[in-house]
């Protein structure tokens, strides 16, 4: 079989289900895992042009690796997205970047490894803007991905491909990698579900880096929670979850609601009014909801977070230079890259830097003592809204893009620097656009986030609302 002889309508329909359903068709025999990718792919042929989600289509290798796949795996057959940043054989890793190499990979990271033995089928790679340092996924690369839900609007990123394919039903699993909020980001523009699992919870990604090793953490969003739970039990070092705990409500908690993001900054009403729903919806499950304040002034971890990443964009531009040369970097890199190296040489020096790496060292035991007395952090996951595509652009004005895209994106850093899981659930809406809230908990609670948002995604479920570029209004058409 190929994917052009694969029912349209069938594949749309297949795309309704999160990865556990679509798997039990291979387990139950109804489905092989070569049919089930060739649904997937056939979705991307038909929904992809107006997204853009995908950098890299993978279709032919896809179904060669579908045709050997372990029926008793795991997950046999159920299709994904590695992120263009993610090393996988056969395909190229550019990270969004016109200075990387076409060249496929040849190896594979354990994170990798695990996926591909619990039998899930890689499909392609998904956007991402260039090595992940913007929070819309707009390379100039290419491609530009679109919001599912208004077209005209950021998925937001770094992992914006995977939250619109998702969103869309190309996929039900995704790979999202987080530094700042790259995953929980488009989970909340996109309408998904994005787990942000805490430092050291997940088999090596990547090669060592000073600054990635601290804050970065990967993870597969998806639709559902209990996808969002396996993935994490698949990838975590000692496979730190038991997903069947899902069906074990959490006890009652002590949430601590934060309406502000960091330093100070008000959200959008909107916004505001949902994470005003959620607390109500918390409260009338049984938990204890007050308002609280973070454990850390917001100055100083906001110094630390322009710190770190302005220097992983001078880190960009010198690898890129050591590559080709001044003249390679100067047109290769995006603006936006250029301007946080420059603004990592003019304004961090050494005393910027041991700051930053104090406020890295004093967050863990602030959130250890914080979480003493509130188990869980409710905040909003963005700001805003999704924004318009160019508001976020890499090519805008530097000295006004680096206030626009901090100031949206500032709650999700925080839990990065600490090193803490935290959780995007897709419980609110502002008009067309979804609007996401964050959970936070310490280090190693990532089962206690699960366990509640599994409880949310049951008193107020998202399983039904679709954008309007999906499965579920292409099906529509098709009728």
């Amino acid at each position: 079989m190929t994917f052009k002889d694969f029912p349209l309508a069938q594949a749309l329909q297949l795309g309704h289900l999160d990865a556990h359903d679509q798997h039990a068709l291979v387990r139950n025999g109804e489905l092989s895992p070569v049919e089930l990718t060739a649904a997937a792919i056939a979705r991307a042929q038909h929904l992809d042009p107006a997204l853009g989600a995908l950098s890299h289509a993978y279709f032919e290798g896809a179904l060669a690796h579908a045709a050997g796949v372990d029926r008793a795996a795991p997950m046999a057959g159920v299709p994904w997205l590695p992120k263009d940043s993610l090393r996988y054989p056969g395909m190229p890793t550019r990270g969004g970047s016109r200075s990387r190499s076409s060249a496929p990979a040849t190896d594979a990271p354990p994170f990798v490894q695990r996926f591909d033995a619990s039998g899930l089928v890689a499909i392609g790679k998904s956007a991402m803007p260039e090595f992940g340092l913007m929070g819309s996924t707009e390379p100039l690369l290419g491609p530009v991905t679109r919001n599912p839900w208004d077209v005209a609007h950021s998925p937001g990123g770094s992992s914006g491909g995977a939250g619109a394919a998702l969103a869309a039903g190309i996929v039900p699993l995704a790979h999202g990698s987080d530094g700042a909020g790259s995953i929980r980001i488009p989970a909340s523009a996109c309408g998904v579900v994005g787990l942000k699992p805490g430092r050291g919870a997940t088999v090596a990604v990547r090669g060592r880096h000073a600054i990635e090793d601290l804050i970065v953490a990967d993870s597969l969003m998806s639709r559902s929670v209990r996808d969002s739970a396996w993935a994490f039990a698949a990838a975590h070092p000692d496979g730190g979850f038991d997903p069947e705990a899902l069906a074990r409500p959490p006890r009652r908690l002590r949430i601590g609601v934060v309406v502000d993001a960091l330093p100070g900054l008000a959200p959008d009403p909107a916004v505001a009014a949902v994470v005003e729903d959620v607390s109500r919806l918390c409260a009338s499950l049984g938990h204890h909801v007050e308002a609280t304040a973070y454990p850390l002034p917001g100055d100083e971890v906001w110094r630390a977070l322009y710190t770190l990443w302005s220097r992983l964009g001078l880190d960009a531009v010198e690898l890129a230079t050591a590559q080709g040369g001044e003249d390679f970097a100067a047109t290769a890199l995006e603006p936006w890259t250029h301007g946080l190296a420059e603004y990592h040489r003019t304004r961090c020096g050494v005393a910027e830097l041991e700051q930053a790496y104090a406020t890295l060292a004093a967050l863990p035991p602030a959130f250890t003592a914080f979480h003493r007395h509130c188990d869980v952090l409710l905040t909003p996951t963005l700001r805003t809204p999704p924004p318009p595509l160019g508001e976020l652009a890499p090519d805008r004005d530097f000295d006004a893009l680096l206030p626009a895209m901090f100031h949206w994106m500032g709650y999700t850093p925080l839990q990065n620097l600490a090193g803490t899981p935290a959780i995007s659930l897709p419980l609110g809406q502002a008009g067309a656009l979804p609007v996401g809230v964050q959970f936070a908990a310490d280090r190693g609670q990532e089962p206690l986030l699960l366990q509640l948002a599994a409880e949310l995604e049951q008193a107020a479920p998202w399983r039904d609302r679709w954008p309007a570029v999906s499965v579920a209004t292409a099906l529509k058409e098709l009728h």
